[in-house]
Parts: structure tokens; C-alpha cells; sequence
């Protein structure tokens, strides 16, 4: 399992927060994203053996709002 945070442009209002989570949440081998408004970071759980970081950036990005890694690490 990998944990992944992601920095996140365009936030503007709780409802993008909602709509992020569940898009990325969708994404087969996700098992948990978390969005922190006010910092505007994504906190992302997945399988590296399933899906990919490329994957989840570009599903946010594909949103309208553009994401980059800032940090990644191996969990559990």
C-alpha cells in the first residue's frame, strides 16, 4: 500500500472537496482519498500493484484541477 499527497490548484469551495474524493475513490485499487481544503492537499491510499500515481493526477486534473506529488511512502 502506498500513501500519496498530492498538491492540489483550483479549490475553491467545499463541494469541489466532495467531487474530488469521490472521483478518486473510484478509481479501481484506491482505497482511500482524503482532501484538506484549506491546504489544498489530496491524501491518497492505493495499490501500486493496480493503479498508478499518473493515474490519479490525471483524474484530478481531468477535473479542472491540476495536481502534483509532493510526497509519497510505502504504508502497511
Amino acid at each position: 500500500m502506498v500513501r500519496e499527497i498530492f498538491e492540489l490548484s483550483g479549490l475553491h469551495c467545499p463541494s469541489c472537496v466532495s467531487r474530488i474524493e469521490r472521483a478518486v475513490r473510484a478509481i479501481r485499487g484506491v482505497h482511500e482519498a482524503k482532501v484538506a481544503f484549506a491546504a489544498g492537499l489530496l491524501t491518497v491510499e492505493y495499490d501500486p500493484a493496480v493503479t498508478a500515481s499518473e493515474s490519479i493526477t490525471h483524474a484530478v486534473t481531468q477535473m479542472g484541477y491540476p495536481a502534483r506529488t509532493l510526497r509519497r511512502e510505502q504504508v502497511g
